[in-house]
């Protein structure tokens, strides 16, 4: 086809013509790190786990795993220039309320699951803490010698686990990350702890899988009865807090106790993390027993 009938049957279609290139409207680049700079900070650790685990050289495992969360690190700080301290934003300003540099898009559409991450005043401290202890840490493990290469790409997916767990606004996404967290915590205890690792890492495993279940419970609990306030259900945690929809789960029949029964279960999951007496048992075990950087984290 030669030029000049190609360009004719491509804008034949008013569908192709108005789709093609250049966009209706121009792309403002900071929307545009606004819109993801979330996303790649959550996921560029998970991104190092993969550089890590393909890099051959024990030397270079080092470097890798270095770079990415330095990277990650100087990414977490660049929120302090995009977050909005004026304290003017209120419900109105955005459908997430006071929450920027929110990220959205749907993912499970059947149970109106979404990956929904945005940042807070409270969140945006915490974040900015995990990637430099994270830092911290790695540099810590400079030493390890033992099977370098899943050590570090572990450790990256745990603050993968960490980071998505402070920035998730969707309670099916924020249960993802809080899981994902564990696991590698899991094999850092169990592979490269001390003499008793076993122990502690199975005491570690047990005591988290009673707060996960019990997270799950109020998850699905939850999810139920939103479908009385929306249709379909949601596990999005800001319309969840709006009295609107607080007030149509009321009427649809969620009692004083069966809030307070969620509360109890969400309590003791979040006690067992923390954790609390008489749920803190695990924590001396695997701080004993954990790699250095792996006490540092817990």
């Amino acid at each position: 086809m030669s030029r000049w009938r190609w360009a004719a049957w491509w804008s034949a279609s008013p569908e192709r013509s108005r789709s093609c290139w250049p966009p209706s409207r121009p792309i403002n680049p900071m929307e545009l790190i606004k819109s993801h700079i979330l996303s790649v900070i959550i996921f560029l650790p998970l991104v190092g786990a993969a550089a890590v685990l393909m890099t051959r050289s024990e030397r270079r495992v080092r470097w890798c795993a270095f770079g990415f969360m330095a990277a990650t690190f100087a990414l977490s700080l660049l929120l302090l220039g995009l977050y909005d301290f004026s304290g003017n934003r209120t419900y109105a300003d955005h459908p997430a309320g006071v929450v920027q540099l929110v990220s959205r898009a749907a993912w499970i559409s059947t149970f109106n699951i979404e990956y929904f991450v945005g940042v807070d005043g409270l969140s945006l401290p915490l974040v900015i803490l995990t990637t430099f202890i994270s830092l911290l840490a790695c540099i810590a493990s400079w030493n390890i010698e033992k099977m370098p290469r899943g050590y570090f790409a572990l450790f990256l997916f745990l603050e993968t686990g960490m980071l998505g767990t402070f920035l998730a606004l969707d309670f099916f996404l924020f249960y993802v990350f809080f899981e994902l967290s564990l696991l590698p915590m899991y094999f850092l205890i169990g592979v490269w702890g001390g003499p008793r690792k076993e122990y502690a890492a199975i005491k570690f495993f047990l005591y988290t899988l009673v707060g996960s279940i019990a997270l799950l419970i109020v998850l699905i609990g939850v999810h139920l009865y939103s479908r009385h306030a929306i249709a379909g259900g949601t596990f999005d945690l800001v319309r969840l807090a709006s009295p609107q929809v607080v007030e149509s789960i009321r009427a649809a029949g969620m009692t004083l106790g069966v809030a307070q029964v969620f509360f109890v279960l969400a309590m003791l999951a979040f006690l067992v993390k923390v954790p609390a007496v008489p749920l803190h048992t695990w924590l001396p075990d695997a701080h004993v027993e954990a790699p250095t950087a792996g006490s540092v984290l817990l």
